[in-house]
């Protein structure tokens, strides 16, 4: 049941799940940030992507599979929305004729939302979206930790030529100073390069680059246990690219890799934020139109329901 203090997802024995306005888990989608904890937030975006289009359409795809997702984690007994006070607050307007008016576009709207003490919880788009995020973070924050899971470590100076793009916005936060660089974990990177040591300018930074071959046949609990160590105190963002998990679980993205994360290892990452002090998270390039069987989008669905069972506040029963 929904109250004006905590709204609540539209249970399947009042409504069936595949009935209704699609907001994500079916929250009443009635509020302002007045009145919430967390705001989840769409942008659909997709013009900085540089193979295959689509992640415009993950906002609406996660929604859509979010149906089925009940309230409370029975792995974890986390009731994030008993907790918190969380509903989603729909898409930023962004501009598909014009990046640098999109960007700005989304800036102004986190920026509103932080100003109102939000947490957000955003359904991407191409990454290109955490750069004008993690702007509107400093402004709130300083600079920030970062735990970012991604088959590609986004650390390009340019991509034909601009500096704002899918694979850029990670160079473009360090220039920028929004990043506490000592505090940011780089986890299944993977694939493919133009050269030996394209993952070697994260290092230089002081992240922490954790590439795929050292996740695979093991379980990523010790590994967060590292990382929390090492992010430690203060402000941390968590950003997920849906291709740091193989394609074979998540083939509904624009630019896959082979060898990827599995699905519970992506959940151990995740599960093992708990205690960071996270300010905002995102779950990003889903491109449904390259999954019809919607798997993509189901698993992003659950895996930003987990992200709002990390937040802070988050009562374990």
């Amino acid at each position: 049941m929904t109250t004006s203090a905590f709204p609540q997802p539209l249970g399947g024995n009042d409504l069936p799940r595949f009935a209704g306005i699609t907001t994500f888990m079916r929250l009443p989608g009635c509020s302002t940030p007045q009145q919430l904890d967390v705001g989840v937030v769409g942008v659909p975006f997709d013009i900085g992507t540089s193979n295959r289009p689509g992640a415009r359409f993950g906002p609406r795809g996660i929604r859509s599979e979010s149906v089925l997702i009940r309230p409370y984690n029975m792995a974890t007994r986390a009731a994030p929305f008993d907790s918190l006070r969380i509903d989603d607050l729909g898409d930023v307007a962004t501009n598909p004729y014009n990046i640098a008016d999109s960007v700005e576009r989304i800036e102004a709207r986190f920026d509103a939302l932080l100003a109102e003490g939000l947490v957000t919880a955003t359904m991407g788009g191409d990454h290109t979206i955490v750069l004008p995020i993690l702007r509107a973070m400093r402004k709130r924050h300083g600079p920030v930790g970062l735990v970012h899971i991604d088959a590609h470590t986004d650390i390009n100076d340019t991509m034909f030529g601009e500096r704002i793009a899918h694979g850029t916005p990670f160079r473009r936060a360090v220039e920028e100073g929004l990043l506490d660089c000592t505090r940011v974990a780089q986890i299944g990177v993977r694939g493919t390069g133009y050269q030996a040591d394209d993952f070697d300018w994260s290092r230089q930074q002081g992240f922490r680059v954790v590439q795929v071959e050292e996740c695979w046949h093991r379980s990523l609990d010790p590994l967060m246990s590292e990382i929390r160590e090492q992010i430690g105190p203060g402000p941390v963002y968590l950003s997920f690219d849906i291709d740091g998990l193989d394609p074979s679980f998540a083939p509904g993205t624009g630019t896959p890799e082979i060898g990827g994360l599995t699905i519970w290892q992506g959940m151990e990452i995740i599960r093992g934020c708990a205690g960071l002090q996270l300010v905002g998270c995102d779950l990003v390039e889903v491109a449904p139109i390259y999954d019809v069987s919607g798997n993509t989008s189901l698993i992003a669905a659950n895996l930003l329901y987990e992200m709002l069972c990390v937040l802070p506040g988050v009562d374990r029963r």
